[in-house]
């Protein structure tokens, strides 16, 4: 393995690290988190598994979805954000945030704003080696491609259709999830350009 193709690989993980620890702030935040974490943390609340766990079930069953709406095969490398996403999550959960007690709004609002700058310096981080896309991001694309939608249309109808299904396990949803759905998009194209001259400036070292 060539040294710019590790580099490649230890930011994509960095990435997925620092991402979990922004979801994970956001859930601990208690004010709502966002469509698809609420989907996880709503069936966490009614079966006996992990928000983790769910992040790796519904990650499998969406890659076999993206495939079929593609009709390509698998994402198999997309297992590795799953597996890394999920296990970090719950590391943060539930041994380093477990005893984190949250008093007045003013604390969880900037836990929560904090959660979604973390999270969006995260995401920005993952995208640029360009190796997997986390299944819920390849379902926005998978639809993209089946339907010939613009990808803001994409994105709208995977949120949609996590929203509703949050809502209907009784996830939570609530002022935090319009909050994410405000501010997450303008920090993940604040952090990008950032992410992307560090990753460049680190390949080049290697050159």
């Amino acid at each position: 393995m060539g040294k710019q193709l590790v580099v490649r690989w230890i930011f994509f993980l960095a990435g997925l690290i620092v991402l979990s620890f922004g979801i994970s702030l956001t859930i601990t935040a208690d004010l709502g988190v966002g469509a698809w974490d609420a989907v996880n943390v709503g069936l966490s609340d009614v079966t006996d598994l992990t928000v983790g766990n769910w992040v790796m079930i519904i990650g499998i069953v969406l890659i076999g979805v993206n495939a079929w709406l593609t009709r390509e095969r698998p994402d198999y490398f997309a297992i590795v954000t799953i597996l890394v996403i999920g296990m970090m999550i719950d590391f943060w959960l539930l041994i380093v945030m477990e005893a984190w007690h949250l008093d007045g709004l003013a604390i969880q609002a900037a836990t929560l704003v904090g959660g979604v700058l973390v999270l969006a310096f995260g995401v920005s981080l993952y995208l640029q080696p360009k190796l997997s896309l986390n299944p819920v991001d390849g379902l926005m694309v998978a639809i993209q491609k089946r339907w010939k939608l613009p990808l803001l249309a994409a994105k709208t109808i995977t949120e949609g259709l996590a929203l509703v299904a949050a809502l209907l396990i009784g996830g939570p949803v609530g002022i935090g999830t319009i909050v994410i759905l405000l501010l997450i998009g303008p920090a993940i194209q604040f952090f990008e350009p950032q992410a992307k001259r560090l990753l460049t400036a680190l390949i080049h070292n290697q050159g």
